[in-house]
């Protein structure tokens, strides 16, 4: 899949990094407001080893629909600014490019203008791009359905330079009704990323907590999202409507795996008994036990059989329908 990329700052470079390294995917450019690296290449840059142009550009060197017409993409990453969209958001709709946006924050006026593209082809925006930070926002608002009288607090740390109260805390707040004044802000050098949810309870204490320990994690996220939205129909989506399906397959595998064992032992029982019987007639013989047509693999709860698929954990040999594409690392 090509990929174009918006921004080449410290993030853009890491997430560049994990877009060279994926043979699933292919880097065709790179765009930044900077001249100072117009016409390089992105894998001699970062020392990655890659076929891919990566070529990096000035933004002043082409405007956007020149860009595109002379090296199409399927898919934009925006890791810039709320004025990226700007540059390129019409010339990726009137293609019907992907957009893939993890800028922190977009004002009223650029959120309408991201749902006036979302008419035109698949938009996602996600302040926090990360596969762990939604999970932990998706779970928190489990726990929150459950217990929704808890006292809850949250706590967001980063880089010294990180200017306001992160867009990824203020999401999390938005998502559980929280008020502003519950975000805690730290800011340390050394730290990149830090999002802890606390739940009070009478008598004991639930902590949910996610750490960034390299900027890369934002390019596997960024990668998860493209594979998945290139699917979908039109639209404007969040990351929990990515994630969303595998909360409801997890769902399922614990709902049944009473009946299940239960069915599981039956067939075991008959199995023995069928293969004592054959035993007894010919010594001489030892049965051979047939594999199993679909085999699992024995993976904790809430994981997958390497299609997507998810499976119960090693109590649970049980495998459901879901997603039958490849989950990205």
């Amino acid at each position: 899949m090509r990929i174009g990329l918006i921004g080449f700052g410290r993030t853009g470079r890491s997430v560049a990094s994990v877009v060279l390294r994926n043979p699933d995917f292919s880097l065709e450019w790179a765009v930044r407001r900077s001249e100072r690296l117009d016409h390089r290449r992105a894998f001699e840059v970062l020392g990655e080893d890659a076929d891919a142009p990566g070529l990096i550009y000035a933004k002043s060197a082409f405007r956007a629909d020149e860009l595109l017409a002379t090296m199409p993409v399927d898919a934009i990453i925006d890791f810039s600014s709320e004025q990226g969209i700007d540059y390129y958001g019409d010339a990726a709709a009137e293609r019907g490019v992907a957009i893939v946006s993890a800028v922190s924050h977009y004002s009223e006026a650029k959120q309408r203008q991201l749902e006036e593209l979302a008419l035109r082809t698949r938009v996602l925006w996600s302040p926090n791009i990360s596969v762990g930070i939604n999970f932990m926002m998706l779970a928190a608002m489990a726990l929150r359905k459950i217990a929704p009288d808890t006292d809850v607090e949250l706590l967001e740390e980063h880089f010294r330079e990180k200017a306001g109260v992160s867009g990824t805390a203020m999401r999390l707040a938005e998502s559980l009704n929280l008020d502003e004044s519950q975000i805690h802000s730290i800011r340390a050098e050394g730290i990149i990323g830090v999002h802890e949810m606390l739940f009070g309870f009478p008598a004991q204490t639930v902590r949910l907590r996610h750490e960034t320990i390299s900027r890369e994690a934002f390019g596997n996220g960024a990668l998860f999202a493209v594979g998945r939205l290139v699917a979908m129909p039109k639209g404007l989506y969040r990351m929990e409507d990515l994630l969303l399906p595998y909360f409801s397959h997890a769902s399922r595998v614990v709902a049944t795996p009473v009946a299940l064992r239960r069915g599981w032992r039956a067939r075991l029982s008959g199995s023995l008994h069928s293969v004592a019987t054959r035993i007894g007639e010919r010594r001489d013989e030892v049965p051979n036990s047939p594999a199993p047509s679909n085999p699992l693999v024995e993976v904790g709860a809430f994981s997958t059989n390497g299609r997507g698929s998810p499976v119960a954990g090693p109590d649970h040999h049980v495998s459901l329908e879901g997603p039958k594409e490849p989950v990205l690392n």
